[in-house]
């Protein structure tokens, strides 16, 4: 099944406290065999992480059109591209299309001010402006720079604050005609907490998307990692891999570094059940991490301007209590915990308070369109991040 031999250890229960004897010296690990395997290993993967350019950047039907716009906006074609709003699930080259048109600039300009900045960092920086009184700062890095690229735009939605900030860095560069592009997983209008203001000034530009490579494109994105990597894999393994690995191009760069990496450890040529091995590796290293409660009670207490300290104390204010009830709620829509163990969390309420508090959300969005997508947001911001 591995494609390669293997040797096992097997621990039963009742010798887990005692000392596992080392191994033989004539049965050590092929890498220990060769003390420059490692170093091997890791000089094979040098030129493995190449340059987010124009270059590197595979072109097939599913992102053409976003390319050739890319393309473009580095070559300060502006007018009509300004803003440039590309979206797409994650994982499909947005960021590698950021990074090109920065390097582009680059080279062409070397003395643009660019900006590259996550959704998520911008809203951060923002917070910490404010509390440290510097947005003043703030205000003249974003709005002098000549060039400004925003990645996962969608995690500033339902963030007044940090919503009204950006529409004046937006209005005031889009003023004096520098040059804007964002990506998101979702187009404008389907970002159902984002201010209209915004929404109609992200759709004033070009919108295009990218989706998910066809099977030739995810063939040529094999073969262009192998060749960086220095290894030949033959068209079966390649298939095998294009055909089960379909929506990520990261998956599909991470399976041929594997391989490579499994090639010089065990000194066999790649094949389709070393590719198996592999796929099977790459799925479950890619399912999400758990989400830990801190993280779900940060993002709420950005979205309704409280701290996490008042989510979690005995303040009954009303915006307090509304963002400690959302904030049981969707804990309990993404961990599935139980809700005593919410309870817990949150003070050491007791188990029939977490359940009216469930409750009174649920009747929240069932009345309020805007408050269920503010919170259906949350919940997809969290998931997704």
């Amino acid at each position: 099944m591995l494609g390669f031999e293997v040797k096992i250890v097997i621990i039963t229960e009742s010798e887990l406290n005692i000392n596992v004897p080392a191994y033989k010296e004539e049965e050590k690990p092929a890498m220990d065999e060769d003390p420059n395997m490692k170093f091997e290993l890791e000089k094979s993967f040098a030129g493995a992480e190449y340059d987010y350019t124009f270059d590197t950047f595979i072109v097939g039907s599913s992102n053409d059109f976003a390319y050739a716009a890319c393309q473009a906006v580095a070559k300060r074609q502006t007018g009509a591209y300004n803003p440039l709003f590309i979206y797409g699930p994650s994982g499909l080259g947005k960021t590698h299309l950021l990074m090109a048109i920065s390097h582009e600039i680059r080279r062409n300009s070397p003395e643009t001010n660019i900006i590259y900045v996550n959704g998520e960092a911008f809203a951060n920086e923002f917070i910490t402006a404010i509390g440290n009184e510097t947005t003043s700062q703030f205000h003249e890095k974003y709005r002098s720079t000549d060039i400004l690229l925003v990645d996962d735009i969608q995690f500033i939605a339902g963030k007044e604050r940090t919503q009204e900030e950006f529409f004046y860095t937006f209005n005031e560069l889009h003023q004096i005609n520098k040059q804007i592009v964002l990506t998101s997983d979702r187009p404008p209008k389907d970002i159902k907490t984002l201010e209209d203001r915004l929404r109609t000034r992200f759709e004033w530009g070009l919108l295009t998307d990218i989706s998910t490579p066809d099977f030739e494109t995810r063939i040529a994105i094999i073969r262009r990692k192998a060749e960086l990597l220095e290894i030949e894999i033959p068209d079966d393994v390649a298939q095998f891999i294009a055909n089960r690995l379909k929506n990520n191009i990261r998956q599909l760069e991470g399976a041929v570094k594997k391989i490579k990496a499994l090639k010089l450890l065990a000194g066999t040529h790649p094949s389709v059940s070393m590719a198996q091995n592999v796929i099977s590796d790459i799925l479950n290293d890619n399912k999400p991490l758990p989400v830990t409660i801190d993280r779900i009670i940060t993002e709420i207490s950005r979205t309704y301007n409280v701290s996490p300290e008042d989510i979690r104390s005995t303040k009954r204010s009303a915006n307090i209590s509304t963002a400690r009830q959302i904030s049981m709620y969707v804990v309990r829509e993404i961990t599935q915990i139980s809700l005593s163990s919410i309870g817990e969390e949150f003070g050491g309420r007791d188990h029939s308070t977490v359940v009216y508090a469930i409750g009174q959300v649920e009747k929240l969005m069932k009345r309020d369109v805007k408050a269920k997508e503010t919170i259906e947001d949350i919940i997809k911001n969290i998931r997704d991040n």
